[in-house]
C-alpha cells in the first residue's frame, strides 16, 4: 500500500493521481474515473506501474468547468462536444 502525499505537496505538484484530484476538487473518484473514460479528462500513463498522472492545474480547471456546465444542465454529450470544439 502506498503512502499518501501531504496535501501541501499535492498542491505544488505538476502531476497528480486521480486520488489526489479527488482530494483537490472534492469530486468523487467514480465521477473522475467516468470523465477519464469518456475522454473528458486527459492523462498520461507511466508504463512502469500503469499509474495515470493528470496535469494538476489543467485538470482542476477542466473539472471546475465541467461541474459548472453540469450545474447549468448541460448533458455529458454536450460537454464532450464543447471540449472537443475547444481543442
Amino acid at each position: 500500500m502506498s503512502r499518501q502525499r501531504k496535501l501541501e505537496v499535492i498542491q505544488q505538484a505538476e502531476d497528480v493521481t486521480i486520488g489526489e484530484l479527488v482530494r483537490l476538487t472534492d469530486v468523487r473518484y467514480s465521477t473522475l474515473k467516468f470523465y477519464t473514460e469518456q475522454g473528458m479528462l486527459p492523462f498520461q500513463q507511466a508504463e512502469e506501474n500503469l499509474t495515470r498522472r493528470y496535469k494538476r492545474e489543467e485538470s482542476i480547471r477542466r473539472i471546475q468547468w465541467i461541474k459548472a456546465l453540469r450545474q447549468e444542465g448541460k448533458s455529458i454529450q454536450q460537454i464532450k462536444q464543447m471540449l472537443h470544439a475547444q481543442g
